[in-house]
């Protein structure tokens, strides 16, 4: 059909090649955020996202978050509960998403700052973000593995709501990292101790 003329064959795309990034050296120096959106109880109650927070060092699941949507003050609660048990990382590595950046015309100069990065901002925490996917592919490929492994988990545990789910989630996290942690560089944990005090982390995260 070719040498008729009657097809045209398309040009296959060149795959893009990415140059793998190195890890960081230390816990806590970066963690990589996502939200995964998924029906991870399976139609029990509505669809809702996951909120994963991932050592870049370690591969480690350090926190992790059900709400019903990636808004700003889902990643609010979810990072002041990372704060609250982890202490504050060196920086925190997302997409870019409208709650980690200004996305508008009129922020050419990326001055502008979004609630949540004026909240980072105030904390000393560092936000980046991400060109591509494929920079944060560790926390993106946890998405994948938890997409499929921790929606059968919830299921045999009979877990039927976001609460009862939040609760439940120290356990699989403790599970999940014994078995595929990697070990750093450097045995040091770099997140800093919390120097504000309650009333003034409630302002910080309103």
């Amino acid at each position: 059909m070719i040498a008729s003329n009657l097809w045209t064959p398309k040009q296959k795309k060149r795959r893009k090649v990415y140059q793998p990034r190195v890890r960081r050296d230390c816990l806590g120096e970066l963690i990589q955020i996502d939200g995964s959106p998924n029906d991870w109880f399976e139609g029990r109650p509505d669809e809702c996202t996951l909120l994963v927070f991932i050592d870049d060092a370690t591969s480690a699941i350090m926190h992790m978050y059900f709400c019903e949507s990636d808004s700003t003050l889902s990643y609010m609660t979810a990072t002041r509960q990372y704060i609250d048990k982890h202490g504050k990382p060196v920086a925190f590595y997302t997409d870019k998403h409208a709650v980690f950046r200004v996305n508008h015309v009129s922020n050419e100069d990326k001055n502008k700052l979004t609630q949540y990065s004026r909240a980072l901002k105030e904390l000393n925490i560092e936000p980046i973000c991400a060109n591509t996917p494929q920079a944060k592919g560790r926390v993106e490929r946890a998405n994948k593995t938890l997409q499929d492994r921790l929606t059968k988990d919830i299921r045999l545990a009979g877990i039927t709501g976001i609460d009862e789910a939040n609760k439940w989630l120290g356990g699989f996290i403790e599970d999940y990292n014994r078995r595929f942690t990697k070990l750093t560089k450097r045995q040091q944990n770099v997140h800093r101790p919390i120097n504000e005090t309650q009333n003034e982390l409630y302002d910080i995260f309103s």
